[in-house]
């Protein structure tokens, strides 16, 4: 066997100071150092999920040409569903906070544009002359 470690271990220096607390006499300081190699988990890297390449997929040419539409949706429907499925959908307490923002949003332009309804009627009131 040899000293070196091992591709799962990993040497560690792990350094201890204590103070000793005697009020009648100087502090202290005690300085301890130790190596300890410690083991490193075994995981495995994780790779981010991928969407799976279609490997033996038909060319539309190849179908006969009254059922291409129906092919052609069905691959549609498998690849939405695929990129559904990665998505990260937020929590409901996120999902709150966007819904008020857009609801904040809708109020504050209701507003704007009934300010500007009410300020080019009155000026086109003002210049026909209409009481």
């Amino acid at each position: 066997m040899s000293n070196q470690p091992s591709k799962n271990k990993t040497k560690t220096n792990i350094t201890k100071i204590t103070a000793s607390s005697n009020t009648q006499q100087k502090p202290e300081l005690k300085v301890q150092t130790t190596t300890k190699t410690l083991k490193s988990p075994k995981t495995s890297p994780k790779s981010p999920k991928t969407a799976k390449t279609p490997s033996t997929e038909k060319p539309l040419k190849n179908v006969f040409i009254l059922f291409r539409p129906f092919v052609a949706f069905g691959r549609y429907l498998r690849d939405s569903w695929r990129e559904i499925r990665q998505v990260r959908w937020p929590n409901r307490k996120a999902t709150w906070k966007m819904v008020l923002a857009v609801f904040f949003y809708c109020a504050i332009f209701m507003i704007f544009i009934l300010v500007l309804d009410a300020f080019f009627t009155f000026i086109f009131n003002q210049l026909l002359n209409i009481k």
